[in-house]
């Protein structure tokens, strides 16, 4: 039932077969890119696997949580479509057991729509979410939005090593280091970092955040610009309830500080 790929791209966050892979970024084509989906209706898989198929990518489906699991566990995967009401593992807790193995991006495929549901999932690692019912060509425009993101050659950086004080973002490796220690992000959290520190000092408005990190119009009515602040200060942050650098600009939006030591900001 299940379609294994023969190559894999580094995403740089993405660490298939629960290992980081190494190795220079490329342009990937949608040949090289496998989707797992993951939904306990047949009818709607095989529907999702042939539209994918016709975009070009790759597809790999699992029926409930355990399935995927084990998918992901034995297969390289760079993307998860996951339904949240399933049998035997529901969708959140698939989602909680992924991010303990995996930092690809997940999307949720919901029926619920209720701001506390989306924002639940958001807390328990999911990069974005499609409310069913859907159209394939939303999943099309949300999937390459997110796959832009993690092509790293796609949106270089000028700056490919920017460092503030014990913080060092390095596109060229795809590498966060937090004091000395390695910090594995998912690729929202990644670029969420990335884009304030770009404008170190400067305030970045919600809406502008979720453009440039999400790649979309923000969609009213969800906290997805706070859950995802909240997630990356708890690996960022020394003290996340009163954090030192992502801090909070009432009434405009989020901004990385400089002005937590004395030391010069260097970017190169």
């Amino acid at each position: 039932m299940y379609r294994t790929l023969i190559y894999h791209r580094s995403n740089g966050v993405a660490r298939s077969g629960m290992q980081r892979l190494n190795g220079a970024h490329t342009m990937v084509p949608p040949g090289d890119v496998t989707i797992l989906v993951v939904d306990d209706e047949e009818a709607l898989c095989n529907l999702l696997q042939i539209s994918l198929h016709r975009q070009g990518y790759q597809v790999m489906i699992a029926h409930n949580g355990r399935e995927a699991l084990e998918v992901a566990a034995t297969n390289k995967v760079d993307l998860v479509l996951l339904d949240v009401m399933m049998p035997e593992m529901d969708g959140f807790t698939t989602c909680t057991e992924l991010r303990k193995r995996t930092d690809v991006p997940i999307v949720l495929l919901t029926a619920l729509n209720r701001p506390d549901d989306i924002v639940h999932g958001f807390n328990v690692g999911a990069d974005d979410y499609i409310t069913k019912p859907f159209t394939f060509r939303e999943v099309e425009v949300r999937l390459q939005a997110i796959l832009r993101r993690v092509n790293w050659n796609y949106e270089r950086t000028l700056k490919p090593v920017i460092e503030v004080h014990d913080i060092v973002v390095n596109d060229s490796v795809h590498e966060v280091t937090v004091r000395g220690n390695v910090v594995h992000l998912t690729p929202i959290e990644y670029q969420l970092l990335r884009t304030l520190m770009n404008s170190a000092d400067r305030p970045v408005s919600k809406e502008d955040l979720f453009q440039d990190v999400w790649g979309y119009n923000m969609a009213g009515g969800t906290n997805l610009v706070e859950v995802a602040m909240r997630r990356l200060r708890e690996k960022v942050e020394a003290d996340p309830s009163n954090p030192m650098y992502l801090l909070t600009m009432r009434g405009v939006g989020y901004k990385f500080s400089t002005q937590g030591t004395s030391d010069r900001v260097v970017l190169s």
